[in-house]
């Protein structure tokens, strides 16, 4: 949904070839999935349903397989969205809310954030010093358990969700393709988390 083409861009500078994934025979070839998006939430859900790939994501899931949902990809991995009324992949308790008009802020959110650390996630290392993560969204998630809430990110007198972990599966609400530097660096502590820790978690 929309961002592929980037996503590949971003493992390549870090010489790793992804596969698009187009039907359930693809999962075959994948160690790893990445579950990327940009646009509507319903949308999303109509296209996954399409391509038949929703019992084997959950599957994929429950199976303690790793996935990194990024953007419209975290979202879809909730429930439900105040976004439509299609039903999300239920991976993670909550709801997707749309983001409050009484902040102060622009909505869409568009720009650089720093994240905020609440629980402990391989994707974020407590000693970078630039955090600072590209949003472009006009909703969030709101997850129902806090064990699953990774970072949150300022957004006028509030904060948002901006990253989710729960064993191997991981979300975060930015791009990490689009954030420069910490970007990267945070899709490398992927790779290497999927090289060494994805492999002793229970």
């Amino acid at each position: 949904m929309g961002n592929l083409h980037s996503v590949q861009i971003a493992f390549e500078r870090l010489h790793k070839a992804l596969h698009i994934v187009r039907q359930p025979a693809d999962l075959s070839r994948c160690d790893a999935l990445i579950l990327p998006g940009v646009g509507a939430f319903d949308p999303a859900m109509v296209h996954l349903e399409q391509t038949r790939l929703v019992p084997d994501l959950k599957s994929w899931v429950k199976g303690g397989r790793p996935l990194l949902g990024i953007c419209l990809g975290l979202q879809l991995l909730f429930e439900s969205s105040d976004e439509g009324n299609a039903t999300g992949l239920g991976l993670l308790k909550g709801h997707v809310q749309r983001l409050p008009s009484n902040q102060g802020e622009r909505i869409p959110h568009m720009g650089w954030a720093a994240l905020q650390h609440r629980n402990d996630c391989p994707l974020l290392d407590k000693e970078d010093p630039d955090s600072w993560m590209y949003f472009v969204h006009s909703y969030a998630a709101v997850p129902s358990q806090n064990s699953d809430l990774a970072a949150i990110a300022p957004f006028g007198r509030d904060n948002i969700t901006a990253m989710v972990w729960k064993g191997r599966l991981g979300a975060c609400q930015f791009h990490p393709e689009k954030s420069a530097a910490a970007g990267e660096r945070m899709l490398s502590r992927w790779l290497k988390w999927l090289e060494t820790g994805a492999k002793t978690l229970p």
